[in-house]
């Protein structure tokens, strides 16, 4: 699967970005370095050439009285093994029928002319250069014309097979190639290793960062280098920000339930005291202006906690606890609640939300069950490893149920579907708005004990 290089993490740009210039880098000093060491190494070689051909000038200088190619000794065998890769020649070219002497390892052959080929005359007038031998072997060739006065003029030509030169250019090159290779690993893997310790401090921000998400911690602590500590500075400051804007809206909203709870109750109390039509009429209105008030206030003071990082409660411990209380209240009807956890999770929210959703469906159940509540937790499992993690709290009773038709009413605030059970119709509603504002949901089913399933889906701490 291809990745976009955008997306990269800040260690794999530099990562890749060091190994490729690393890479690049050796590679072009190795040409450069091969390079280098060819023509040293032509040059060596042109330089053992050219001590034969300086010995061919001096027997030019003094030939022998036959002048004959026997009288020419450069002190060198494979001059004289036929075909050897080793060859000279001497041409004379004052004269219409140049006359040519050669080593006996040309064997009739004729060496061919680098002035011929285009190569031009160095310092001193010699040429040096590569030709195809008599057994078609390449040649490093070195020839030079010599004004012998008197004696003539000629060219003196010395060329040897560059398989020797080739071979120690080669392994050079196999060595350098080895070298490199190894330099180019250990560059990469010291590279890591740099990138490893250099970015430690941002692991160690991250996972501080992490910790008080997860509700571990409540600032960032430990020692930062110099250009990472003021970033976890700034995340302090802005985490108490958080927490002091949190608090004051909390504060605010309690104080607007108690300015408003405070003038119903008194309300409801005075209309207790008739017993008229308007007086019942008026405990009536009050009561439900009190449930829609406690319900927008609830509502706000969720809203307010799930902005807040950190948040987490066990799913597990506050089920048992609720199953415990609810036992209790009702004990005298028979009702046996069960909870089943299937691994453990925790909620990525406020306890006392948690507390409020489930407490409503047990509570919701326990009302309409005859004999049996069972809960079951259980993680649900993600098609995406990156995505938000969730759990599924899964409620069922043995009552009467409810119809497909009517349990999206059921949801909705101050809908209550029997006026003969006590309630204000508002629980359900809640744990609907409650889990949205956190990213879940709520749906009801069919249960299998007979009665209503409430499936409670919400995000789970990591």
């Amino acid at each position: 699967m291809r990745t976009n290089p955008r997306t990269w993490s800040i260690a794999a740009r530099l990562f890749f970005s060091a190994a490729v210039l690393s890479t690049a880098i050796l590679f072009i000093a190795g040409v450069g370095l091969s390079a280098l060491y060819r023509k040293a190494a032509e040059s060596r070689f042109d330089e053992s050439l050219g001590v034969y051909l300086r010995a061919l000038v001096a027997d030019i200088a003094s030939p022998s009285e036959e002048n004959r190619p026997e009288s020419f000794d450069v002190g060198e065998p494979r001059f004289e093994i036929a075909l050897s890769g080793w060859y000279w020649q001497i041409t004379r070219l004052d004269s219409k029928n140049p006359d040519i002497k050669s080593s006996r390892s040309l064997f009739a052959a004729r060496l061919p002319r680098l002035a011929d080929n285009g190569i031009a005359a160095g310092v001193g007038g010699a040429r040096k250069g590569y030709v195809t031998g008599p057994d078609d072997r390449r040649l490093r060739m070195v020839e030079r014309v010599i004004d012998a006065g008197d004696q003539g003029l000629y060219l003196v030509q010395v060329a040897a097979t560059t398989a020797p030169m080739e071979s120690e250019i080669a392994g050079f090159e196999i060595a350098l190639v080895i070298t490199f290779t190894l330099l180019a690993a250990a560059l990469v893997g010291s590279t890591a290793l740099q990138l490893h310790y250099g970015l430690e401090p941002l692991r160690r921000l991250q996972e501080a960062v992490a910790a008080i998400r997860r509700g571990q911690g409540e600032k960032i602590a430990g020692d930062f280098p110099p250009d990472i500590a003021p970033l976890a500075s700034e995340l302090n400051l802005l985490l108490a920000a958080n927490r002091e804007v949190v608090e004051r809206a909390r504060t605010q909203v309690g104080n607007l339930a108690h300015a408003l709870k405070t003038p119903l109750s008194v309300i409801i109390n005075e209309a207790a005291a008739d017993k008229g039509a308007l007086s019942a009429k008026v405990r009536e209105q009050a009561a439900i202006m009190r449930d829609q008030v406690t319900y927008s206030l609830d509502r706000a003071r969720a809203a307010v906690r799930v902005g807040v990082l950190g948040n987490m409660a066990d799913v597990a411990l506050i089920t048992a606890a609720l199953v415990r209380t609810f036992g209790k209240i009702y004990r005298d009807r028979g009702i046996t609640f069960s909870v089943a956890v299937k691994d453990r999770v925790r909620f990525k929210g406020e306890r006392q939300d948690l507390e409020e959703m489930i407490g409503n469906l047990v509570d919701n159940a326990g009302k309409w069950a005859r004999h049996a509540v069972a809960i079951e937790i259980a993680p649900v499992t993600a098609a995406d490893s990156e995505a938000q993690a969730f759990f599924r709290v899964v409620i069922d009773d043995d009552g009467v149920g409810l119809a497909p038709e009517l349990r999206e009413a059921a949801m909705r605030r101050g809908r209550r579907l029997d006026e003969t059970r006590p309630g204000s119709g508002l629980g359900l509603s809640i744990v609907v708005d409650l889990a949205a504002l956190y990213g879940g949901a709520l749906k009801l089913d069919a249960s299998p004990l007979g009665g209503l399933r409430a499936e409670l889906e919400l995000p789970a701490a990591l």
